[in-house]
C-alpha cells in the first residue's frame, strides 16, 4: 500500500479582502489610540486627609473620546475581536451592556465601518441610549435578566459577533502593560509624595477593571505588594456577598441602581484572588457624594464615581485612626449629564425611597481639619 505523506491543506475561513478589512479595523483602532492622550489624575485637596499626610487622587476617565472608563475595554475588546477573527467585515456587532460600554463599543463600531446592536435593560438611562444612537448604534430593549441570553440570539440570527464583555474583559486586556488602566495609573502616580498607593479603590461592573489593576499590582510589586485593591459594591449586587461568603452561585432578582456597577450574579470576569478587600456602599451614600464631589471639583460625575469616593473616604478615615499617610488612588467613571434625570433628581431620589442627607455630615469632616 502506497502511503501519501504530502500534508493535506486547507484555505483560511477568512478571505484575502476580510483580513485586509481586519488589518485597517486594527490600524484604525490603534490610530485613535495614538491620537488620544492619557486621561489626568486629579488630587483633591481636602484639609482632614492633607493633616493626616494622606493624598487622595481621582483619575478622570469620563475625559475618553467616548465618555468614560469602558472606553479602554471596549478598545481591548474590539482589538480582541478582531484579532480571533470574531468581527467580520458587514456583520453586526452585539453586546449587552446598561450603556457605557455600549457607549464606547458603538464609538469603535463606527470607526471601523461595522453595525452595532446593544441589548440594554428597561430602565437605562435614556441619556445614555441616545449617545449610543449618537454612534451609530442600535438598541434593544429587555428584562434586566434577558439581557445576555437575548445578546446571543440576535448574534446568532444576524450572522454576528457577540462581545460578551462580562466573560472576556478580564481577558482581552493585557494587565501587564500597554498603557491599560493600572500602567497609566502608576505611571502617573511616579512623582508623587506617595507614588505607591497603599489603595487603590474601583468598583466592579464586568470585574476587567479590578482584574487589570489587581494582576498589575501583583505583577509589578512581587512580594509583597505595597499597594492594596479595594473593590466597591453597590446595593443590589451579589459580588461582595460571594466575596464574603465564597458562595459564587449567588443570584439576584433585581439590577443595580447604580448604573455600570453591581450585578445579579457574578461574573466570569471578576477575579476574587486578586482583590483584598470589598466594601458595600449604600446607594443614598453613592447619590451624597457626586453631589458633594461637584462643589469640590465643579463638575457632575456618574453615580459610581460616588461609591469609588465613598470606598476611599471610607479608608482615609480607617487611616487616620491608625496613624498612617500614604496615598489612595480611584477613578471617575463617566459624567453626570448622562444622570440627569435620576441621581441629580430629587423626584428620582425621592421615588426609588434613597435619602443621602445623613451621609453629608460626614462628607463635609473632610474640608475641615
Amino acid at each position: 500500500m502506497t502511503v501519501d505523506a504530502r500534508p493535506i491543506l486547507a484555505d483560511s475561513a477568512l478571505s484575502l479582502e476580510e483580513r485586509d478589512w481586519i488589518d485597517a479595523a486594527v490600524q484604525a483602532i490603534e490610530a485613535d489610540f495614538a491620537r488620544s492622550a492619557d486621561t489626568h489624575l486629579v488630587k483633591l485637596d481636602l484639609p482632614r486627609l492633607a493633616a493626616a499626610g494622606i493624598d487622595l487622587y481621582l483619575k478622570d476617565e469620563s475625559t475618553h473620546p467616548s465618555g468614560s472608563l469602558k472606553h479602554r475595554l471596549a478598545r481591548s475588546l474590539f482589538l480582541y475581536g478582531l484579532c480571533n477573527g470574531w468581527i467580520r467585515q458587514g456583520r453586526p456587532v452585539v453586546e449587552c451592556s446598561s450603556g457605557s460600554t455600549a457607549i464606547s463599543e458603538a464609538y469603535f463600531a463606527r470607526l471601523i465601518g461595522a453595525p452595532f446592536i446593544a441589548v440594554a435593560p428597561r430602565g437605562t438611562a435614556k441619556p445614555k441610549l441616545d449617545a449610543i444612537g449618537f454612534h451609530g448604534g442600535e438598541v434593544r430593549l429587555v428584562a434586566p435578566g434577558e439581557i445576555y441570553d437575548e445578546a446571543r440570539r440576535v448574534a446568532e440570527a444576524t450572522g454576528g459577533h457577540f462581545v460578551d464583555q462580562f466573560t472576556y474583559a478580564e481577558r482581552a486586556t493585557d494587565w501587564r502593560g500597554n498603557n491599560n488602566i493600572a500602567d497609566s495609573l502608576f505611571a502617573q502616580m511616579r512623582l508623587e509624595r506617595h507614588p505607591r498607593p497603599a489603595w487603590v479603590v474601583v468598583s466592579a461592573g464586568t470585574g476587567g477593571t479590578s482584574s487589570t489593576i489587581g494582576r498589575h499590582i501583583r505583577y509589578r510589586q512581587r512580594g509583597a505588594p505595597q499597594t492594596k485593591l479595594c473593590v466597591v459594591d453597590p446595593e443590589r449586587s451579589v459580588f461582595f456577598d460571594a466575596f464574603r461568603t465564597g458562595d459564587w452561585s449567588l443570584r439576584s432578582g433585581s439590577s443595580s441602581r447604580i448604573e455600570g456597577i453591581g450585578r445579579p450574579r457574578v461574573e466570569a470576569s471578576f477575579l476574587p484572588g486578586v482583590v483584598d478587600r470589598m466594601m458595600r456602599v449604600p446607594d443614598a451614600a453613592s447619590i451624597a457624594a457626586i453631589h458633594w464631589l461637584e462643589t469640590a471639583i465643579g463638575r457632575k460625575c456618574g453615580g459610581s464615581t460616588g461609591t469609588n469616593l465613598v470606598g476611599a473616604l471610607t479608608l482615609a478615615d480607617e487611616m487616620i485612626a491608625a496613624g498612617a499617610g500614604g496615598s489612595i488612588v480611584t477613578l471617575i467613571c463617566d459624567p453626570g449629564e448622562r444622570y440627569l434625570s435620576t441621581y441629580y433628581d430629587p423626584g428620582w431620589i425621592q421615588a426609588e425611597g434613597l435619602d443621602p442627607r445623613p451621609f453629608h455630615d460626614w462628607l463635609e469632616r473632610f474640608r475641615g481639619p
